[in-house]
């Protein structure tokens, strides 16, 4: 099974190259971030994929997220669910073969970084409600924070928002109660494993870059798990394409 995940930064500006990424890769579970249309705003070839169940939560212009998971793998449509602390349209979670999995889009926290811990301490709360039951769990999407110094090239490390010592404490403390970031787990001494690129100064064709995008997945399942890949050349996004396989 292959899960993804993909901040596309405005799907009717990149429906096509969503699409066409979609049919070339054909992962089992897809979660978007940063859609920034409403349902009725997404591009009807996405819309109506025949081989996916959709589920597209958000509002014209501003965040947004969707989960779209296989038909074969889901045999009937996919209860899917918002967290009460659910603001601004971003997660949707679902259960599919008795795995929980959440696409997440946390906030930037530029604007309103009290908002943004809040949210960090929700989803966390949130997490722990699956590790307390032993449910599986995967956690997927646009996270804003770079893990640790590696997860940022040289020449971006600074003290700003999205690389300071309480969100990386945060995201330590996420793991330590179960998770397992599977990009790391995969590549663990990658200097040069990013996931978004500043759209100037040829940053991406530079790999400049920061992890950002993350597939966090509970410790059994992350056993069974055989590779996570970006992929930095596809898509005109700022951010690149996740990909995780397990062996289930």
């Amino acid at each position: 099974m292959r899960i993804a995940t993909w901040n596309v930064n405005g799907i009717r500006a990149r429906g096509e190259q969503v699409h066409a990424w979609i049919k070339a890769e054909t992962p089992e579970v897809i979660c978007l971030q940063e859609i920034k249309a409403s349902p009725a705003q997404v591009p009807a070839p996405l819309r109506e994929l025949e081989d996916y169940w959709g589920y597209w939560h958000g509002t014209r212009g501003y965040s947004g997220v969707a989960l779209l998971v296989r038909k074969d793998l889901s045999t009937e449509f996919p209860t899917f669910v918002h967290p009460e602390f659910d603001f601004e349209d971003r997660i949707v979670a679902a259960r599919v073969k008795d795995v929980a999995i959440a696409s997440v889009y946390l906030p930037n926290g530029g604007k309103d970084f009290p908002a943004k811990l809040q949210f960090m301490a929700d989803l966390a709360e949130f997490a722990n409600g699956f590790h307390s039951h032993d449910d599986a769990l995967v956690i997927c999407g646009d996270l804003n924070i770079a893990r640790a110094e590696i997860d940022v090239h040289p020449k971006e490390r600074r003290a700003c928002i999205g690389q300071l010592p309480q969100e990386r404490e945060w995201f330590e403390d996420l793991l330590q109660k179960g998770l397992v970031d599977l990009g790391r787990h995969h590549d663990p001494e990658n200097e040069s494993l990013f996931t978004w690129w500043a759209p100037w100064r040829q940053m991406r064709d530079r790999n400049i870059g920061w992890r950002l995008d993350y597939i966090l997945a509970s410790e059994a399942l992350a056993a069974k798990s055989t590779a996570c890949t970006v992929q930095r050349e596809v898509g005109t996004s700022d951010h690149g394409p996740v990909t995780a396989t397990f062996a289930l």
